[in-house]
């Protein structure tokens, strides 16, 4: 009799060790809250400052700092499913340090470079292209770098961390982590708009070089705590270890059914072996592979809605703060206004769970994103008045209103995908969904490229509006779809009952 109770002991005892300790949870949280703040600041000191610093290297165009965005895009765009891939294929401990080290010493690099530039600008033609290369480079690998961390905290560790615990910590955790995002979203361009007005460019680019070496170490021993406290994230972290490689097709469900389909095709055609398996090993290769997992996931639609939102220039990007600029509104306005913005997407975040427990996450999903396009009306608004600064002020406070639909959209997009892309295939599928939001923010910038005067600002305001209009109608389908489905299944059930 004992020996057959041994098993459902063991079970107990290991089901406990993946818990931490509940005086822990608090403290832990916080450490991995902190954390995750230190790395956002950081880079979103650097998406700010940025377009400030190319527009003022290049004045009356907006062509270097359209050059960077691409530069930046293209980079996620090729190699986000290959970040995915690494996500999922190395131990957290790895991808932690992997992290850390890369985009604090890339936005390190940028930062200097930045500031050798400023210093002295036209000295040298040779030098200033090379230096305006590396800022490209060092920046583009630091948001690559900052993508790998995003998937580790916000696609693996929370899920991880929230499996153990009551009905609705994930949702809770998710507007938390976002709260952070935006949290820094709201100060970092504040403190940084008030650095280039009040002292100067170069201030503010030593301030963001100091902030990411100081920075290094404390994000290292805070998120080491985190992974030391929670056994469940070891356990996560073994069972990736010890998987077959998720660069393998076989290294999930959903790949197996794609390699059996794909090789029923191929069986039919005939076609010499060696063409079959050059067919396969193509097919299977990391980065194609990756396309197909994503295409086979029932959550693609949302996820291409939410890909779409990313061809806007109706956002505090590059773009949008370069045309301001030029538009003669100062930087600390331009950052109070980025902020105000980022204070709207905080308040989406105390609002998604309310409205989430009542409208469920597809409902809340459909709500929110035509929320979205209702306030940005105002910005198509301000296409058609004459005095340029109530124009510019008529863009900010649209695309400001805009974020409380817009935040709420992306963490239902996200919660979809949490709940129902399998544990083997969420690093890919995030990675991929990362690369296609660049591919689409990457035609945002090509666009800014061809129209590139800040004076035709306004064919990228309408043309980022329809595209928003484009999104919304995806996401009604897809709402339509899961009602339809749910009906299906409820009208089954009741005849089940019968």
């Amino acid at each position: 009799m004992s020996n057959n109770n041994e098993p459902l002991i063991e079970e107990e005892e290991e089901q406990e060790n993946s818990v931490a300790s509940p005086s822990r949870f608090p403290s832990l949280l916080q450490n991995l809250y902190l954390g995750h703040f230190l790395a956002r600041w950081g880079a979103r000191m650097w998406e700010f400052s940025v377009g400030l610093y190319m527009i003022t290297l290049w004045p009356d165009s907006l062509l270097i700092a359209a050059a960077y965005g691409v530069t930046e895009s293209v980079s996620i765009a090729l190699f986000g499913p290959l970040i995915g891939h690494l996500v999922d294929k190395l131990s957290y401990i790895q991808i932690l340090r992997l992290w850390l080290l890369s985009q604090n010493v890339s936005f390190m690099v940028a930062g200097a470079a930045i500031i050798a530039i400023l210093l002295k600008p036209a000295a040298n033609y040779v030098a200033f292209i090379s230096l305006l290369i590396l800022i490209n480079v060092a920046g583009a690998f630091g948001m690559l770098s900052t993508l790998a961390g995003t998937i580790l905290i916000e696609r693996e560790w929370v899920v991880v961390i929230s499996e153990d615990q009551e009905p609705g910590v994930l949702t809770k955790m998710n507007s938390i982590i976002r709260r952070i995002d935006l949290t820094c979203n709201l100060l970092a361009p504040v403190v940084t708009g008030f650095i280039i007005s009040f002292v100067s460019l170069v201030a503010s680019a030593m301030a963001f070089a100091l902030w990411n070496l100081i920075s290094l170490l404390l994000q290292y021993w805070l998120l080491m705590n985190v992974y030391n406290g929670f056994p469940s994230l070891r356990d996560a972290s073994h069972r990736k270890s010890s998987k077959p490689s998720s660069i393998e097709v076989e290294g999930g469900e959903s790949r197996k059914l794609l390699v059996s389909q794909v090789s029923n095709d191929v069986s039919n055609v005939p076609e010499t072996s060696a063409r079959r398996r050059s067919i396969d090993r193509f097919l299977n290769l990391p980065y194609i592979s990756s396309w197909r997992l994503y295409f086979a996931q029932d959550v693609k639609l949302p996820g291409l809605a939410l890909a779409l939102l990313y061809f806007s220039v109706l956002s505090f990007g590059t773009l949008m703060t370069a045309t301001l600029e030029w538009q003669g509104i100062p930087a600390y306005v331009i950052g109070v206004a980025r902020g105000i913005t980022a204070a709207v997407g905080i308040s989406a975040t105390f609002l998604y769970p309310v409205m989430e427990s009542r409208f469920s996450t597809v409902g809340t999903g459909l709500l929110s994103i035509w929320l979205q396009w209702s306030f940005l009306l105002l910005c198509i608004v301000s296409i058609f008045v004459k005095s340029k600064v109530v124009s510019a002020y008529m863009l900010m406070g649209g695309v400001a209103s805009s974020r409380l639909g817009l935040w709420m959209f992306d963490l239902a997009v996200i919660q979809q995908m949490q709940d129902q892309v399998s544990e083997s295939d969420r690093c890919v599928v995030g990675g991929v969904q990362n690369s296609l939001q660049s591919i689409l923010d990457l035609m945002t910038y090509i666009m800014g490229m061809v129209i590139s005067n800040p004076q035709d600002f306004w064919k990228l305001t309408i043309l980022s509006f329809l595209l928003v209009t484009m999104a919304a109608a995806l996401y009604t389908i897809y709402h339509v779809m899961v009602a339809r489905l749910m009906r299906i299944a409820n009208s089954n059930f009741m005849h089940s009952i019968l």
